[in-house]
């Protein structure tokens, strides 16, 4: 992606307070978007395992759903989220997490995106989302 796509990225991370809080980032190589959280003991929901709090996992799905949505629409505003379904595929362990997303559709007010994370293979997924998103308009 351009220049211009790698600064739209990083102020879309820079206005979500959350980012900060989850402590991810992304990377970006040619076309793909890959956003990045790394373990922190903060994020872990169950200590016995220890696995990430499943709504850490559905916080960093979400927010990469809204990155990649900022970066391809080039718009200065955040989007906003119609609806999300996250499927919680494996227990996140205390390992650094991936994630993608995949825009299915993007219309002129509404986009349909699809986002997987995983841990230490791509091909098995920890979780999914599949999630409705309203465009801002400038």
């Amino acid at each position: 992606m351009s220049e211009a796509a790698a600064r739209q990225l990083e102020d879309f991370l820079q206005r979500v307070p959350y980012v900060r809080f989850l402590g991810m980032h992304a990377e970006l190589a040619g076309d793909e978007m890959t956003a990045v959280l790394p373990f922190s003991q903060h994020l872990v929901g169950n200590v016995m395992l220890p696995a990430l709090h499943g709504g850490v996992i559905g916080a960093f799905l979400e927010v990469t759903a809204l990155a990649q949505l900022s970066v391809t629409q080039g718009s200065a505003k955040v989007h906003k989220t119609i609806d999300v379904t996250i499927e919680y595929l494996r227990p996140g362990r205390a390992l650094t997490t991936y994630a993608r997303a995949d825009l299915r559709k993007v219309g002129r007010r509404i986009a349909n995106v699809h986002v997987e994370a995983w841990q230490e293979a791509r091909e098995q997924p920890i979780a999914a989302l599949r999630g409705h998103f309203l465009l801002a308009s400038d």
